[in-house]
């Protein structure tokens, strides 16, 4: 029986289905709409980070009228329809006491830095307006106001070769102050918090981030221990604050820092466990299988990618289990169990051929045929097999969305190590270049590690086509701090 605690005298109405933009989304995933919709944005020259969670909450009909920025790039997909004629409300109708103060003026609490080094200018005001009948969503309490910073000023300056500051900082002033009970637009502030540090990993990497990050984990921690007032709302901040946790895990993760890592995973399955709550711990378990991989515990990495495939299996999405097959696949490799890891890698396959659905988490919106082949690829490396290894790296390469930014700089430096380990020096050192050009965006000690691999590698070759400038280059190229 739920406690008095969690429980609220205030009735809420439910939102509203968007039956026409459910309609308008067709046969493609929530994940596969909302990447169209960021390349639509793109072709207006607008920028908005759009995602399956976004897609989500426009059908539920949680977002009643989105922001301009998304305005814009709706009716550029849809020409000749109105807002009302792909299911939101007039943006008159809904306006309420903080929704006519966000959406006419500029939005208060994004301060210096606000939006991603590509995002539109507005493109990060409030896009959701909340039911008038939720009192949570309007309250003006100062400790509100402060942890909403904490969770939404989030961003990035892309200056010249590298990420500079990102304003994800806790404020200071409210370090000693007593937290109110945090509610609906809290948890709304902390989800948004964990899509803009994927979004960011997507484009940059991880180490221009992690220090950062680590300051809304606090907040988010912070607001658990307050205690919300509503069940809804006290299993929202559970499931953002582990997601949180897993999120600044990978940061740390990717950025070489694998006791970090593996403490935050630990505090997110920890999460998982104490609510209940299936999909995160099957999340906290699959980074649990990869970081096990890299930091050279292959048993473990079986283990814990088996435990995740037994606490995902009830949530119904193949997509989820096919991805914990290829994490299990890469256990095996370093296990050097060629049979078992084939035996993953066919099962990975099958299950992803079985197509997206509703059930895929949100986080797993960069698991697309080019994380499957790029994911094939490193257990092939990790076999010695280095012309298949090869073959799938440089087709991840090519099939990778460009927003990933990040990822298509791993492939391809997969892609130079495995040419290099498998006797074709001019062709890993083209591929090299084409890395060392992406670290102008990308900041990652993982590809940094691998490619000061493939250089070591390619020292002998020096005569060969192309390598002899590669490594001139590699080794003036600035190294992460």
């Amino acid at each position: 029986m739920a406690s008095s605690e969690l429980t609220s005298s205030q009735p809420t109405r439910p939102p509203r289905p968007n039956l026409a933009f459910r309609r308008l989304r067709g046969g493609r995933s929530p994940a596969e709409f909302a990447a169209a919709v960021r390349r639509a944005a793109r072709e207006i020259g607008e920028r908005v980070s759009c995602d399956a969670r976004y897609v989500g909450r426009v059908e539920a009909g949680e977002i009643r009228c989105p922001n301009y920025a998304y305005e814009r790039v709706f009716l550029h997909m849809f020409p000749g329809r109105t807002l009302t004629d792909l299911g939101f409300a007039p943006r008159s109708s809904v306006r309420g006491r903080r929704a006519h103060a966000a959406e006419d003026a500029p939005p208060v609490h994004l301060t210096g830095g606000g939006r991603g080094p590509d995002e539109t200018e507005g493109a990060y005001e409030p896009y959701e307006t909340p039911h008038p009948q939720d009192p949570e969503m309007y309250d003006d309490d100062e400790e509100s106001d402060v942890l909403r910073r904490a969770f939404m000023t989030g961003g990035a300056t892309v200056a010249a070769a590298s990420l500079g500051p990102i304003g994800l900082a806790f404020d200071a002033a409210a370090a000693g102050r007593p937290v109110r009970r945090p509610g609906a637009s809290d948890a709304y502030a902390l989800e948004e918090a964990v899509r803009r540090i994927r979004l960011l990993d997507d484009r940059h990497g991880a180490d221009g981030l992690y220090r950062r990050a680590s300051q809304p984990l606090r907040a988010a921690y912070a607001l658990l221990d307050a205690g919300a007032t509503r069940q809804t709302t006290a299993e929202r901040l559970h499931s953002g604050a582990g997601e949180l946790a897993i999120s600044v895990g990978w940061l740390a993760h990717d950025s070489g820092r694998f006791d970090d890592a593996r403490s935050h995973y630990a505090e997110a399955l920890a999460t998982a466990r104490m609510t209940g709550d299936d999909a995160l711990e099957a999340h906290a378990f699959c980074n649990t299988a990869f970081l096990a991989r890299d930091a050279g515990r292959p048993r473990e990495a079986v283990r814990a990618a088996q435990a995740a495939q037994r606490v995902g299996r009830s949530l119904g999405s193949p997509r989820l289990m096919s991805l914990l097959a290829l994490r299990e696949a890469g256990g095996w490799a370093g296990l050097a169990d060629r049979t078992a890891c084939e035996q993953s890698l066919a099962r990975a396959q099958a299950l992803y051929e079985r197509g997206p659905s509703e059930a895929d988490p949100e986080w797993m919106s960069f698991y697309g045929e080019a994380e499957l082949e790029g994911l094939e690829a490193q257990c092939w490396s990790t076999l010695g097999d280095w012309s298949r290894a090869s073959r799938h790296a440089r087709r991840a390469a090519q099939l990778q969305d460009p927003h990933f930014t990040r990822n298509i700089a791993l492939y391809t430096a997969e892609l130079a190590d495995d040419l290099a380990r498998g006797g074709r020096p001019d062709e890993a050192a083209a591929a090299g270049m084409r890395v060392l050009d992406l670290l102008d965006q990308v900041q990652s000690s993982r590809i940094q590690t691998m490619l000061a691999g493939t250089a070591r590698v390619l020292l002998p070759h020096r005569r060969a086509s192309g390598v002899s400038a590669f490594l001139e280059r590699h080794a003036s190229s600035p190294r992460p701090t």
